[in-house]
């Protein structure tokens, strides 16, 4: 390597830097070179949950790909071979949804008139609408995943995989017919699955209704119901046979109801309006005969509009007498038909079409949507003296998830898996995998299972995977077809797509004679049943890849949304199950949901939440990923999304670790330039520093606990040590080892400090590189320059470094834990009295009964001395010398909460303790107090020092600290240096200077001020801390180049610094000014503000000031404008002290000029021996004065010699 180490930048935006990335993996293909690298390492199986394309990516699937992209590149960086491939849901009600309201369709006629061709050619077109998009985001975001190499639920090689999961479920007989009253959109005109009706729950505002349904026996029954256009369909009533019944008589009309007995009072207010006839048993009332409230349906079930009983009816609602249409709701089917109202082989009473509205018989509301004829039903009941009482009521109902529009439970036919009876082995299979968290799967997950309904998979729609199965008009024969060279062979056609459209019309002889050939139902699959296919699907197993999904399955992981433990999840353990008896996959991580700030949910019509891309463009992807990830919503819980969280992630944790990073390679660059040194990382270097030890120690250690707790998938107690780490790196390791980082201890010692810091970061961009892949990949860009011999060309090819063991120390660890423990007390100490750290302090005293802690500190003694800035530190067990005495107060908040009646007293008691008490408290923990066990949690320990003002104390309730607050005039001179110290670090700062630019620094001061004493007694320190001389502003040269200048106040006096090059620089030999125009534009093409202009003409005279103001016109072009020259704040009167100022061109006073000591135009001196000149080559700055054959002409004339002689390089 050469003696040259490539500058790290002061100022890093990350956004950009991570466009650079993008760029560099682009180059070098990273991510299938990563995958070339591992092709024969042993598989590490990942299923991705196919998303619909159809939208665009949310915080949601930005947190879920996030995880899985964390895992994965963890995954190869442990040496496994991670195939990693994108698969995209592209059947199902969000595509139909998105053709039927573009296209206006109302219902299934309307796809009929327009054809099934069209429409699925028309949904076809849209299934990939946002793909790019998607690619886009997640690309930028920096997941790595292979959109290539994909799987799409529409390709014939996946639905003819789904065909063979449907034809094993088949012939193992879980597959049967039936009718089941279930969730229903009538918007999209198909039933749903239970898990899909429970995704979007609202509240909303319903009719509520009392009903009369009158009796022979004299009086009437009152039923309660939320949905009244379910009222037509009424075939009985319901009552709990276990519960008190009342007959009651209105005063006033003297109409006699029966209701239940706790819902009397509930419903008629007025109890005292009625009057109590009999109270009796539910049981009471079974086939009890009333009124039909319609005629629509009297003929068709003779045994119909009686009461029946069972146990489902309570007594928390409505009047506990519940209604039954046994076709809009599922207990009153079960209860309908146990009670024999209606039977499985009659036809389905259900006057609602596929829409949603009214058909034969029920006349009265025909082609009414049924939710629209509520308040027509209502009115009807009300003019029949049926209906008692009509409110609204509020409460959570769920909502079609595709279309946002309220559903109807509906009896359908559909095509049914046979779960119920799996339910042991679901369970099994469960058990057999690892969820984080581990509730979600005992609980949620659990439950589900134990109460799993079997599967309606068929949907009445068009555009999807044909459900296989064809059947004679008769029903007799059925065959299902489980791949597509059978369906060929049975109908003699070649078959490239199982689409309806291409399909349908195919027939199957029949194997009887005579009989009319077999024809497809009509169903398509539930789209769940298709992406719980996805492992099968996507290598078109079983038809092809057998002996790569027998390698692969059951997956290693899988991560989505806990909303996906009623889906996903589900599915994929029901098929699996059911095929295999055994679950999908291994490992899973359930992520929580993501909120807008208010607690809301995300919403595109609020705009509640910021833009995900605009997010990254503003702080990057990596500070938005390590936000995600080290938040709630790991563990499954909600996250309320900040912008601001994001933000801090750059200023807490990105900013540091960059820093750490910067400040290494510029020691690194110091020894390079300074000390000669070809400086290369030394893996085997021997650390005696204990701060070496510890920060190697600690980083191993990390490591160690990294390794483990990935293996158990806990993001959550991962994330949080990662960047509490870089805390300790920065704010412990750096600080405290600056001097020794900046070679203030020797070359030898500083070569030890900078491999030691290079290891760290070395091992963490590596550790990082799954979490933060971008801005480790930035630092490893550098930092393997500096490595021996050949390296990998990305962090990302690099393996996860194994711990080692052997450079771990706990004793260092522990005494390093509390050495920091000792300095953050100092620090509140020193905080609460407001005394700066710069300010010594005479003395610390830190007093602990266990001579282990001690010695833990007294080692790393010069540290805490250095850091707390103390004159002396005593170490002592003896904390009565320091007239210390202990007594407890009682947390208000803990104590108030658990001891409720007992607390004033146990109050009292804990104020009583005495020192020796409260000592066996913080020794044992705990206080047996009035019957009470208080921990020392649940109190505040406060020391006291009786006596004394010179010490202040404080404690963490182990150690105790006390510091003396009473600095001499020394000290305060000390602490007064280490101000003026600051105010040059934090300029040479703003000037963007590094330790290794030789510079030298000018001050002035008020001669009569306290600073001109400091800065001479303390002279050498200030010096030997800024690494530059320190010198009086009467020393400063106009040769000297200015950097930067800035006048402070300081302890009440001002004070102006100075700071320039250490070198000359070449000055105009003529006398010279800069130009500066404000608040004026220039004109006639010239752009910049800035000029430089010789104040001297031809005859060696200074220019007059009409001169001066010419040459000012042309060189910007502002003739007839009106201005003012200024120069030092004050109006231009004459030219002669102008040499090497700044002359500012306003209109008015200006405010807040920045001078510089050197021209601001390009210059060169020129000579013929007995005559000097400057020639500016360009004026105003950045434009070319003349070109070199006009300059020659020039200057030959100027110095009165021959062209030929003057040396044109001159003017390149």
């Amino acid at each position: 390597m050469s003696l040259k180490v490539d500058r790290v930048p002061e100022n890093i935006d990350f956004p950009k830097e991570e466009e650079k990335v993008l760029n560099f993996w682009k180059q070098i293909d990273a991510f299938h070179t990563c995958l070339n690298q591992s092709k024969n390492k042993p598989r590490y199986s990942f299923y991705d949950g196919p998303p619909f394309a159809t939208g665009l990516p949310h915080y949601g699937h930005i947190l879920a790909g996030t995880i899985k992209d964390v895992i994965t590149r963890y995954a190869h960086q442990k040496g496994f071979h991670v195939e990693r491939r994108f698969g995209w849901d592209c059947h199902g009600l969000p595509v139909e949804f998105e053709i039927d309201k573009n296209l206006g369709i109302k219902g299934p006629e309307d796809v009929e008139k327009m054809g099934i061709d069209k429409y699925n050619a028309e949904c076809r077109k849209i299934v990939m609408k946002y793909a790019n998009e998607w690619e886009i985001i997640m690309t930028r975001v920096g997941r790595w995943i292979d959109f290539k190499n994909d799987y799409k639920t529409l390709y014939p090689w996946f639905m003819e995989s789904v065909w063979w999961v449907f034809k094993e479920l088949f012939n193992k007989g879980l597959v049967y017919q039936g009718v089941k009253v279930m969730p229903y959109s009538t918007t999209c005109s198909t039933p749903l699955s239970n898990f899909e009706a429970g995704q979007n729950y609202k509240d909303v505002v319903d009719p509520a209704v009392v009903i009369s349904f009158p009796t022979q026996e004299g009086f009437s029954l009152l039923a309660w119901t939320t949905t009244p256009w379910t009222l037509p369909s009424n075939l009985a009533l319901c009552v709990n046979p276990k519960l008190i019944y009342v007959k009651i008589k209105e005063k006033s009309t003297e109409n006699c109801y029966v209701l239940q007995e706790n819902r009397f009072p509930v419903i008629f207010k007025n109890i005292d309006d009625f009057e109590i006839i009999d109270k009796f048993l539910g049981e009471k009332l079974r086939g009890l005969k009333y009124t039909p409230l319609f005629n629509y349906f009297v003929e068709k079930c003779p045994n119909a509009f009686q009461v029946l009983t069972d146990g489902y009816v309570t007594d928390d609602s409505g009047t506990g007498i519940v209604h039954q249409a046994p076709y809009f709701g599922e207990d009153d089917f079960r209860v309908c038909l146990a009670a024999g109202i209606i039977t499985r082989d009659q036809d389905i009473i259900c006057p609602v079409d596929a829409s949603g509205r009214f058909i034969e018989p029920v006349n009265d509301f025909l082609g009414q949507h049924v939710k629209d004829a509520d308040k027509n039903i209502i009115a009807n009941l009300k003019a029949c003296k049926r209906l008692i009482q009509s409110g609204q009521i509020k409460h959570s109902y769920p909502y079609c998830w595709r279309s946002d529009t309220p559903l109807i439970y509906k009896a359908v036919p559909s095509w049914f898996i046979r779960v119920e009876q799996m339910s042991q082995d679901l369970l099994k299979s469960s058990e057999a995998t690892y969820w984080v968290p581990d509730y979600v799967k005992e609980k949620r997950f659990g439950n589900w299972l134990k109460d799993a309904r079997d599967w309606a998979v068929s949907r009445n729609r068009y555009w999807g995977t044909p459900i296989p199965l064809w059947i004679s008009s008769d029903k007799q024969e059925v065959i299902c077809i489980g791949s597509i060279a059978e369906l060929s062979a049975l109908t003699g056609k070649e078959i490239t797509d199982i689409h309806r459209e291409s399909i349908d019309h195919l027939e199957i002889p029949s194997a009887r004679p005579g009989h009319p050939p077999l024809k497809r139902v009509t169903e398509v699959f539930d789209c769940w049943f298709e992406s719980g296919s996805m492992p099968y699907g996507q290598n078109h197993y079983p038809f092809e890849n057998k002996k790569e999904f027998d390698e692969i399955f059951p997956a290693n992981f899988i991560a989505e949304g806990i909303d996906q433990t009623r889906g996903w999840f589900y599915t994929l353990i029901v098929l699996s199950t059911a095929l295999f008896n055994k679950p999908p996959f291994k490992n899973l991580i359930a992520n929580g949901l993501i909120l807008a700030a208010d607690g809301q949910k995300m919403s595109k019509k609020k705009k509640n939440y910021p833009d995900p891309l605009e997010v990254v463009t503003k702080y990057g992807a990596d500070a938005l990923r390590l936000y995600l990830i080290n938040s709630p919503v790991v563990k499954a819980e909600n996250l309320r999304f900040k912008e601001e969280g994001v933000k801090d992630v750059i200023k807490d944790v990105f900013l540091p670790w960059y820093n750490a990073f910067r400040f290494l390679m510029q020691n690194v660059e110091r020894i390079v330039q300074e000390d000669k040194i070809d400086y290369k990382y030394n893996e085997n270097v021997v650390r005696e520093n204990v701060m070496d030890k510890w920060i190697t120690s600690f980083t191993q250690s990390l490591i160690n606990f990294v390794t483990k707790e990935m293996s158990a998938y806990r993001l959550y107690t991962v994330v949080p040590r990662l960047t509490k780490f870089i805390d300790h790196l920065t704010n412990w390791y750096v600080r405290m080892n600056r001097k020794r980082l900046k070679g203030e201890n020797g070359l030898k010692d500083c070569q030890v400090a900078l491999d030691t810091l290079f290891g760290v970061l070395f091992d963490m961009v590596r550790v990082m590189a799954p979490f933060t892949p971008f801005l480790t990949e930035v630092m490893y860009k550098t930092l393997r320059q500096l490595l021996v011999g050949s390296s990998l060309e990305s962090v990302h090819y690099n393996m996860i470094p194994e711990p080692k063991l052997d450079l771990v120390d706990t004793n260092i660890e522990r005494a390093v834990q509390r050495m920091q423990a000792v300095i953050e007390l100092g620090r509140v100490l020193r905080d609460r009295k407001t005394i700066p750290i710069k300010y010594p302090l005479p003395e610390m005293i830190i007093i602990h009964q266990d001579q282990t802690y001690l010695d833990d500190i007294k080692s790393l003694l010069t540290y805490v001395v250095e850091e707390m800035n103390v004159k002396k530190v005593e170490l002592t067990s003896n904390k009565e010398k320091y007239g210390i005495t202990l007594r407890v107060e009682p947390d208000y908040k803990i104590l108030g909460a658990k001891l409720k009646g007992d607390f004033k007293a146990v109050t009292q008691a804990l104020k009583d303790l005495n020192n020796s008490d409260c000592e066996k408290l913080i020794a044992n923990g705990f206080v047996e107090l009035n019957g009470q066990h208080i921990d020392v949690s649940e109190v505040r320990v406060i020391f006291q020092a009786k006596g004394s003002d010179q010490y202040e104390a404080h404690s963490d309730n182990d150690v105790l600290i006390l510091l003396n607050v009473t600095p001499d005039q020394e000290m305060l001179d000390e602490g007064f240096s280490r101000e003026i110290i600051n105010r040059v670090q934090k300029l040479r700062k703003k000037a963007h200077l590094v330790p290794t630019d030789e510079v030298d620094v000018y001050f002035e001061v008020n001669k009569t001020c306290d600073i001109l004493r400091i800065i001479n007694s303390h002279r050498e320190f200030i010096e030997n801390t800024v690494r530059a001389p320190l010198k009086c502003m009467e020393e400063l040269l106009p040769s000297k180049p200015l950097i930067i200048q800035e006048t402070q106040e300081l302890k009440g006096s001002q004070l102006k610094l100075i700071i320039t090059w250490r070198k000359d620089i070449e000055m105009p030999v003529n006398p010279w000014a800069n130009i500066i125009l404000h608040g004026i534009k220039p004109r006639f093409g010239v752009t910049s503000n800035n000029g430089s202009i010789i104040l001297k003409g031809k005859d060696n005279k200074y220019l007059s000031l009409d001169s001066l103001c010419q040459e000012v016109e042309i060189l910007f072009g502002i003739y007839g404008m009106k201005y003012m020259l200024w120069c030092d704040g004050a109006e231009v009167k004459n030219t002669n002290n102008l040499n090497g100022k700044t002359i500012v061109v306003s209109p008015s006073k200006p405010i807040d000029i920045t001078s510089q000591n050197n021209p601001f135009c390009k210059f060169v001196n020129i000579a013929n021996g007995k005559k000097t000149a400057t020639f500016f080559i360009e004026n105003p700055v950045g434009k070319i004065t003349l070109n070199e054959e006009q300059a020659v002409n020039f200057v030959s004339e100027y110095l009165e010699i021959n062209s030929t002689d003057v040396d044109t390089k001159l003017f390149k």
